[in-house]
C-alpha cells in the first residue's frame, strides 16, 4: 500500500473507518450511525468520565519500566481491515506489542470492547509485521485489567463487524430505532435517538408516513 501514488494513498486513507465506530456498531448500529453519519453527539456523566479518563491516559507520555516500553496515544491503521484510530496504551514486551484499552465502567456481557481492542491488535500486526496474541481491557470501576486473547473467533468477529460498519457508513443510512431495555437508558444519545417514540412506529419509513398523514 505504501507504493501507491499519493492521490490513491490519500483516497485509501479517507476510506478507513474509525476503530471506535466498530465498538459503537456492535453495541447499537443506530448509535453508530447517529455519531458517524449524522455527526450527532451528546455527553452525559458516563461519557464525560470516559473522555477525561482517555485524556489522562493519553497525556501520560511514553516510558520504560521493568524492561517494558510504554507508548501512549499511538496512531493505528489497517488497510486490510479498513480501519484507523489510536491506541490508549501499547506495551512492548520484548518487542511484542500488548495493547491496553481503558474503559471507565466494568466488563460487559457483549463483546464490543473486545472487538475494539482486537482491531487495534490487527492494526499493530499489519503496521509492524509481528504477531499480537493478546492484550487487556482496563476498567475504571473494578480497577483491574481483563485479559483478552485474540483468538480466531474474536478475529473473525472483528473482521465481520469492520465490514458491516464500513458498509453502513458508505450507504449513509441510519437504521430505525429499536428499544432495548437497559441499553437505551444507558446511552447518552437517547434524547436524540428517541427509541421509545420512534421505535413504536416500527421503522423510520412508517414514522415518516404517519407524520405526513397527520400534517394538514
Amino acid at each position: 500500500m505504501n507504493a501507491l501514488p499519493p492521490a490513491l494513498q490519500a483516497q485509501a486513507e479517507d476510506a478507513l473507518v474509525p476503530i471506535s465506530a466498530l465498538q459503537h456498531f456492535l453495541f447499537c448500529p443506530r448509535q453508530c450511525a447517529l455519531i458517524h453519519i449524522e455527526q450527532l453527539w451528546a455527553e452525559d456523566v458516563a461519557t464525560a468520565e470516559g473522555r477525561l479518563l482517555h485524556e489522562r491516559v493519553d497525556a501520560g507520555g511514553g516510558a520504560t519500566r521493568a524492561g517494558v516500553r510504554v507508548a501512549r496515544g499511538l496512531a493505528l491503521r489497517s488497510f486490510t481491515l479498513g480501519v484507523m484510530g489510536k491506541a490508549d496504551v501499547v506495551e512492548f514486551q520484548e518487542g511484542t506489542p500488548f495493547p491496553v484499552e481503558y474503559k471507565r465502567g466494568r466488563p460487559k456481557a457483549h463483546r464490543a470492547d473486545e472487538v475494539q481492542l482486537c482491531a487495534q491488535a490487527l492494526c499493530l500486526e499489519e503496521m509492524l509485521g509481528v504477531s499480537v496474541p493478546d492484550g487487556a481491557l482496563f476498567y475504571g470501576q473494578t480497577r483491574r485489567r481483563m485479559a483478552v486473547a485474540f483468538d480466531p473467533v474474536l478475529r473473525a468477529l472483528t473482521a465481520t463487524v469492520a465490514r458491516e460498519t464500513a458498509a453502513m457508513l458508505r450507504a449513509g443510512i441510519t437504521p430505525p430505532p429499536v428499544w432495548r431495555e437497559g441499553a437505551c437508558t444507558r446511552c447518552s444519545l437517547i434524547d436524540l435517538c428517541q427509541p421509545r417514540r420512534l421505535g413504536e412506529v416500527g421503522s423510520a419509513a412508517r414514522w415518516l408516513e404517519a407524520a405526513l398523514a397527520a400534517s394538514p
